[in-house]
């Protein structure tokens, strides 16, 4: 059984690495405008000339994918880093904080939690204004750190009466050296399973803006603009548009939670 799940986690770190890859070495691999439509080649099926076909706008389906992966890859990571910032501090200080102060700011996070994150995100959105790679990443970001921020307090909670803790903070220590110097190197291995699916989930939330119209601006390539297309695409049966981008988003994702689920176990 450990063989096999270590197996999978290693097929699915080279399938994924493989679609990073070819995502970062896209002006290689498709050179050109993944956003160039031509009127002479709409909605034509996978072929020689177009690997994976054409949309309704004549755009290459597969310098889509792959310019578009670059920027869906890009949006799950900064979004990633930005949760895992706020989780580390908003954590790690609840862990260190008095009881009273630990009870309130974890039924803050509860609170927050109670309200699908996409009501935050379509209202923070509507504030910042026009979506675009970075906003999409903060507000992604700003509504993702929550189950992190738990798992960091309880890691916390467990090691901050240790010895070097308490003569770090009997010396004076500030909480941003005993977070760097103490904890961040304790509690840090055994929450990388969340850091991961909340890459997969990052990209998971662009996918469903898109789909949703409040992605990324009309004419970017990004998955999830991709998976907006089928929508039009289930009346002309042009399945390549659905099930192709399909494929490599969910394919991403599972890679990622395959990843997770060994960081875990391990």
């Amino acid at each position: 059984m450990l063989r096999d799940k270590m197996k999978k986690s290693c097929v699915s770190a080279a399938v994924l690495g493989g679609i990073i890859l070819a995502c970062v070495l896209a002006d290689v691999i498709a050179p050109g405008d993944a956003s160039r439509m031509d009127l002479d080649a709409l909605l034509l099926p996978p072929s020689a000339m177009h690997v994976f076909g054409t949309d309704q706008l004549g755009r290459d389906l597969f310098k889509m994918i792959l310019h578009g992966g670059r920027v869906s890859l890009v949006i799950g990571l900064l979004a990633s880093a930005i949760a895992a910032l706020i989780a580390i501090i908003y954590g790690a200080a609840a862990g260190l904080a008095p009881k009273w102060l630990d009870n309130l700011l974890m039924r803050i996070t509860e609170l927050i939690m109670s309200v699908p994150s996409i009501l935050y995100i379509i209202s923070i959105q509507a504030i910042l204004g026009r979506p675009t790679l970075l906003s999409l990443s903060i507000v992604i970001g700003l509504t993702s750190w929550m189950n992190i921020s738990k798992i960091i307090r309880a890691e916390v909670r467990q090691i901050h009466g240790s010895e070097f803790v308490l003569s770090a903070r009997l010396m004076g220590a500030k909480f941003p050296y005993i977070l760097r110097r103490h904890l961040l190197p304790n509690f840090l291995p055994s929450v990388m399973f969340m850091l991961i699916f909340n890459v997969s989930q990052a990209i998971a939330a662009e996918a469903t803006l898109s789909f949703l119209g409040l992605g990324m601006p009309p004419g970017s390539a990004t998955w999830g603009s991709l998976m907006s297309l089928s929508r039009d695409a289930l009346f002309t049966n042009s399945w390549w548009i659905i099930v192709i981008p399909s494929l490599f988003l969910i394919t991403t994702l599972i890679c990622m939670a395959n990843i997770g689920e060994q960081l875990r176990g391990s």
